[in-house]
């Protein structure tokens, strides 16, 4: 009787183990960690605020890692159970030889959500300007000094001597040092770009998700093993996920503005919709969450391009498709 008894504490101990925690409201507990809080992850938001977490049986508890080291330092350590970031994150934990990798399994964004902002309120901006003059950039081998890197290029420019990048101010920083008077130019993400603007300091100048063309810009993911003893953790979020993808699909800008708000109390109404209409009208979501193969070649070939990955790896160890494909159904 007490080997039966302990049989049965040990199969609901897995149980708890392998499918989250719930709490008195009898929702499952999530540790979302992503890499910024911005507007431009405005569908994940609309889940949020809409309940689509909460009728999928899912409390989120979200978390903001202030970069794409951070969260996946979450995610490896175990203090989050899903992160939010650029993908290029799992590659470089891959390429370490991590047994128990991270894996992508839904796709966010298509493009880059950030801008180049000018101290020349006047300026009538070409990529040549640059030549010659400082940037504040983000760190090496994040998504954002990459794909500037690549807009670079792309444009004749060449980032290591043709300018002067900055690189040393950590993540959500940038925007003050750009005020307190250093650079030329900075690149910022929403609200910080039209912050600037609003306060005179700054005037958007590019878009770099518009000048980069589609790029898999972030993505959730979650340890290989967290995945597979959770999949109904994972299918549950994702379908919560694409919910929130297809109302912003759906939804004028303002109506988007109106339903995150809460997400961005301290923005005022007119400057939220002026935020969500600027990555509105540069399309910058999917339709669905499915992380395609070209997409992922792509973003392989930035990597290469900026000298961070010598050989790409395989589509299929770090991709999967199996949960965005069934909340697109």
């Amino acid at each position: 009787m007490k080997r039966k008894l302990v049989s049965i504490i040990a199969v609901i101990a897995m149980m708890i183990l392998t499918t989250g925690c719930k709490g008195n409201d009898g929702l499952i507990e999530v540790e979302l960690n992503e890499v910024a809080h911005s507007i431009f992850y405005a569908p994940m938001y609309v889940a949020i605020e809409e309940g689509y977490f909460k009728d999928e049986g899912l409390k989120v508890n979200l978390v903001n890692g202030l970069g794409a080291d951070k969260t996946m330092t979450a995610v490896i350590s175990g203090d989050a159970d899903i992160g939010f970031m650029g993908s290029e994150a799992s590659i470089y934990v891959y390429q370490e030889g991590a047994e128990d990798y991270v894996v992508n399994f839904a796709q966010l964004t298509q493009r880059a959500g950030n801008f180049l902002v000018s101290r020349d309120l006047n300026e009538d901006f070409t990529w040549d300007n640059v030549k010659g003059k400082t940037v504040i950039g983000g760190r090496v081998g994040g998504m954002p000094q990459m794909v500037f890197e690549y807009i670079l290029k792309k444009q004749g420019i060449d980032p290591e001597n043709d300018l002067d990048i900055v690189q040393n101010i950590d993540f959500g920083l940038t925007s003050q040092a750009f005020a307190s008077g250093q650079g030329d130019y900075t690149i910022e993400f929403e609200p910080a770009a039209t912050g600037l603007e609003l306060e005179e300091e700054g005037k958007v100048v590019a878009s770099l998700g518009v000048e980069s063309g589609l790029v898999p810009y972030t993505a959730f993911s979650a340890k290989k093993s967290y995945i597979e003893e959770n999949p109904e953790i994972i299918q549950s979020f994702t379908n919560a996920i694409q919910r929130g993808m297809e109302y912003v699909n759906s939804h004028t800008p303002e109506e988007i503005a109106k339903t995150i708000s809460g997400q961005f109390k301290e923005t005022d109404k007119e400057t939220l919709v002026l935020l969500v209409t600027r990555y509105y009208e540069q399309d910058t979501w999917k339709d669905n969450l499915i992380f395609e193969e070209e997409s992922f070649n792509l973003l392989q070939d930035i990597l290469i391009e900026a000298g961070e990955l010598s050989s790409k790896v395989p589509y299929e160890e770090l991709i999967n498709t199996e949960f965005a494909t069934k909340a697109a159904e």
